[in-house]
């Protein structure tokens, strides 16, 4: 009776760890395919660079336009999307050479 009671006790914790273990989600990338090439930088309010994860094993780049209800996805590998990149990258290093240390 022990030893029934032991088993039956074990296939419930057993089940309970094996339902309780986080799955890897494949395929949730925010971007379906590669994405545009080219957006025109007026359009654009806000760059959202997203790294490869366990989710989603490719680099996102996502920018949200002015009108801020649309989002699109740029083309990580265009030459528009290295050089906008590279440029914010700039331009952000210099505004932080501009503050005065604290």
């Amino acid at each position: 009776m022990k030893t029934v009671t032991a088993f039956v006790l074990l296939i419930c914790l057993f089940a309970v760890v094996v339902k309780g273990q986080a799955k890897a989600l494949k395929g949730r990338c925010l971007c379906a395919d590669k994405g545009v090439n080219m957006v025109p930088p007026k359009m654009i309010e806000k760059v959202e660079i997203i790294p490869p994860s366990p989710s989603c094993e490719t680099q996102e780049i996502v920018v949200t336009l002015k009108n801020g209800t649309e989002r699109k996805c740029l083309n990580p590998e265009s030459n528009f999307t290295q050089n906008y990149i590279m440029k914010a990258i700039k331009k952000q290093r210099s505004r932080q050479k501009e503050q005065p240390a604290i």
